[in-house]
């Protein structure tokens, strides 16, 4: 017989469960009423393709630009992995071939011209740059501190090699007006310089020569940039991922090297940043032992922890119930503890001092976390780290002390202050119980992203690269997606400062946006210039383009390159960023971070990129009125 309560519950069931059954059949009716209608829209869809064959797939990819982006994706990920004698592609040059060749065959075979919103791959480089700035943050300015005026060096180096490839190359190949500024725009994929140079134009700055008109002037500019820059894209992120190796260079060996320089010799990874809660190996592990030690039974839990500070007990179990310490339980005969300590020094005098040890899975199954504290009452300020683990520090296990997001030593006399971060491990309630202790509040790795911190910073840094102002005609600005970089460069700074600052960021979801972002964007462009390849083929003029662009784009980074890590003796996975960023190559940048297994080369980046973004503004302006 059921009682009223479990009566109660069935009646609930059986009314839900009758309510379900009559949807679906009231679902059914309608599917079957608008079965044919459905069929009849998704068939419009595939029609183009199931009548006219490899035309119609083309006008597929057209109509439904998701489609297109999508597949580009999925065939130029193996792409990219396909290896040539140790050479491949990667993903973001294999999405590139796969969008390009896609849209190349559309426009020279079938006459359609793709053009995704530029919109749609505007959002993903930015999610793609603040994505790359969170991992970034605290590395930036460690290397800003470390190397900026060789960082300023190299970025001269590429701007002014670059321009005066193309400059003179234009002249001595005789090209039209147009060409130059064209090239240098696509030869360093800153599309900015289209409308610097254009602006010339339209000032009266520059004056076409007779008989060539203003519009003439500009179609030489968009087929010198269209395919200097597609060229430009492929050479420069096979370039950048191999550089280091093509002068004998280990690069995931010196992303390692790179890391442990700018760490200051920490031993742990700073708040905030990925991996930094991971448990990892320890010295100390947890063993159960029987009671049977006549100096410990009547003892209570707090009691043995003033005796044997480096050694709490965790669980108890009495019988067939667990006992969890908190409530500071007396010891009984036979009682099994768990105990987590120096595993050495429990092997040597765990039986000794407690009685035998046995093999209680229940015992010893405690769930161990990390967590970020940082101190948040001033009173603390003064106290030894011995004297706190002591007031509120049982169970927990100190693995690092920051200090303003700088790592510093975790000994027993070391002197806690307002604002330290202390990175503990423990169960659960011990880890709150510290928390409590210290004014502050256990910052866990909880494996969720808070999306209102990352649109906020997000919001701000497109903004601030908005803001934009006028020298000689000339409009400078740092460009949203630069923004959203540095937005998150110091959203993670300031987390390595206080951990609850920009909310918890999922490493999986941070990755995934940056691998994301960066691969979108790509198939947007790639579909968006290849028919502008197309209609820029024309006589010997392509070959000169496509030489010139090749050159200017690939030359001055190894030129760099060579001069950073000879004369300014730096890392060469360093100095790579270094030029990838005075190249104000994205993807160049994703290049050398899949081959050293490590976003080190990051750090240099921004320096470079933001100083570039505003020469080649300048060289853009300059050239296209020299020309």
């Amino acid at each position: 017989m059921l009682n009223k309560r479990s009566q109660y519950r069935c009646s609930k069931i059986i009314t839900k469960v009758g309510t379900l059954l009559a949807l679906l059949f009231a679902s059914g009716v309608v599917f079957a009423a608008d079965a044919e209608h459905l069929s009849g829209g998704i068939l419009e869809i595939f029609e183009p393709v199931v009548k006219s064959g490899l035309h119609g797939f083309f006008e597929l990819l057209d109509k439904q630009p998701i489609v297109f982006l999508l597949l580009a994706m999925a065939l130029g990920y193996p792409l990219g992995k396909l290896s040539l004698k140790g050479v491949s592609l990667g993903p973001t040059a294999g999405t590139l071939v796969v969008g390009l060749a896609f849209s190349i065959a559309a426009s020279a075979g079938f006459g359609i011209t793709y053009a995704i919103p530029g919109i749609l791959s505007s959002v993903f480089l930015l999610l793609f740059m603040y994505a790359l700035g969170l991992k970034v943050g605290p590395q930036f300015f460690a290397g800003l501190k470390s190397g900026g005026l060789t960082f300023v060096a190299l970025a001269i180096i590429v701007w002014s090699l670059n321009w005066l490839i193309v400059f003179f190359g234009v002249k001595l190949t005789g090209l039209a007006p147009g060409y130059a500024a064209g090239i240098l725009s696509g030869s360093y994929t800153v599309t900015a310089v289209m409308g610097v140079a254009g602006s010339a134009i339209q000032s009266g700055a520059y004056v076409p020569p007779p008989g060539m008109t203003a519009e003439q002037v500009s179609a030489n500019m968009a087929a010198g940039y269209a395919i200097s820059y597609v060229i430009s894209t492929i050479g420069i992120i096979l370039l950048i991922k191999y550089l280091p190796q093509m002068f004998g260079r280990d690069p995931i060996a010196d992303a390692k090297q790179a890391e442990k320089d700018m760490s200051g010799g920490a031993t742990e990874l700073v708040p905030g940043v990925s991996g930094s809660l991971n448990i990892g190996f320890s010295a100390m592990d947890i063993r159960a032992y029987k009671l049977q030690h006549e100096a410990l039974i009547g003892k209570t839990v707090g009691q043995l922890f003033d005796m044997y500070p480096n050694a709490p007990i965790l669980r108890i179990v009495r019988g067939s119930q667990v006992i969890e310490p908190a409530e500071n339980p007396t010891l009984e005969r036979d009682d099994i503890i768990a105990v987590r300590a120096d595993i050495h020094a429990l092997i040597l005098n765990g039986t000794d001092v407690v009685g035998p040890e046995v093999n209680d899975a229940i015992a010893r199954n405690i769930e161990l976390e990390a967590a970020d504290i940082r101190v948040g009452i001033p009173g603390i300020s003064g106290k030894t780290l011995q004297a706190l683990t002591k007031e509120f520090g049982y169970g927990i296990q100190v693995k690092g002390i920051f200090r303003q997001g700088v790592q510093i030593t975790a000994l027993p006399q070391t002197v806690i202050q307002f604002g330290d971060v202390i990175r503990v491990i423990g169960p659960d309630w011990c880890v709150q119980k510290a928390a409590k202790g210290l004014g502050g509040r256990a910052l866990l790795d909880t494996g969720t992203t808070e999306v209102m911190w990352l649109s906020i910073a997000m919001l701000v840094g497109y903004l601030v690269g908005l803001l934009s102002f006028n020298v000689s005609g000339i409009p400078f600005a740092l460009g949203s997606s630069a923004g959203c970089l540095l937005a998150g460069i110091f959203v993670s700074y300031f987390r390595s400062r206080n951990p609850e600052f920009g909310g918890p960021v999922s490493e999986g979801a941070r990755s995934f946006l940056q691998d994301i972002g960066l691969n979108m964007f790509i198939a947007v462009l790639a579909a968006n210039v290849g028919s502008k390849v197309i209609s820029s083929f024309h006589g010997s003029t392509v070959i000169w383009v496509a030489l010139i662009g090749f050159v200017a784009a690939l030359l001055p980074v190894v030129v760099a390159f060579v001069i950073g890590i000879k004369v300014f003796k730096l890392n060469s996975v360093i100095c790579d960023g270094a030029c990838t960023g005075a190249r104000n190559s994205t993807p160049g940048l994703n290049a050398i971070n899949d081959q050293s297994k490590s976003s080190i080369a990051a750090s240099p980046y921004p320096v470079t990129y933001a100083l570039t973004t505003v020469l080649v503004l300048i060289g853009g302006y300059l050239i296209q009125i020299l020309s």
